[in-house]
């Protein structure tokens, strides 16, 4: 087994609430050989490296992510897609400690698998941006506010993808027109929602 790192020993020791489930989760990731580190301010198992498997908690649920877990099979089909736009992590979720003994050796297969796309190279497909549905009252925007399909297209696909999804969340129109107003300058300063 590899060794626990001390920065994960702090996340796990402040935790409130899944510290069973968290310790348990670690030690079947970490009899697979991988690499234990904090990232995002969560413990993250790498090979060589790259990202393959994070633990995470939520109110409900506390959770093993398999980064590109898109491309696992899933035999079990235990994998959950978080939201619909999330394109490569999928989750398995545990609400207590037993349901994680009982999937142990499965969950070492899948984490043997994840290991084995880190192994071979594999990447995830992502939809492109122009792939996602921009919303009516952005659509409006582009073609009358001067420069801003330029600035918009100059955006990085990441950029552009995370301005669609957020104006599309919305359920009214005018929620949706108000985030695109409020965000206007910021593509045409060549911004991203996050930067400042």
């Amino acid at each position: 087994m590899n060794a626990t790192n001390p920065k994960v020993d702090f996340y796990f020791s402040k935790a409130q609430k899944w510290q069973e489930e968290y310790e348990k989760l670690r030690m079947i990731i970490l009899d697979c050989q991988l690499t234990e580190e904090l990232k995002w301010g969560v413990p993250c198992y790498t090979f060589q490296k790259s990202n393959v498997a994070l633990i995470h908690g939520f109110k409900e649920y506390c959770a093993i992510l398999f980064v590109k877990g898109a491309l696992l099979k899933d035999a079990n089909g235990i994998l959950i897609q978080q939201t619909e736009n999330v394109q490569s992590a999928r989750q398995v979720r545990f609400t207590n400690v037993r349901e994680i003994v009982e999937l142990e050796p499965i969950l070492k297969d899948y984490i043997n698998e994840a290991i084995e796309v880190e192994k071979t190279g594999l990447k995830v497909s992502y939809k492109k941006a122009a792939e996602f549905v921009a919303p009516e009252e952005f659509i409006s925007q582009l073609e009358g506010v001067p420069g801003l399909q330029d600035a918009f297209d100059g955006l990085t696909p990441g950029r552009q993808r995370a301005y669609l999804l957020y104006f599309s969340a919305p359920k009214q129109s005018k929620t949706r027109e108000a985030r695109v107003e409020k965000y206007i300058q910021q593509i045409l300063n060549g911004k991203g929602l996050d930067d400042q």
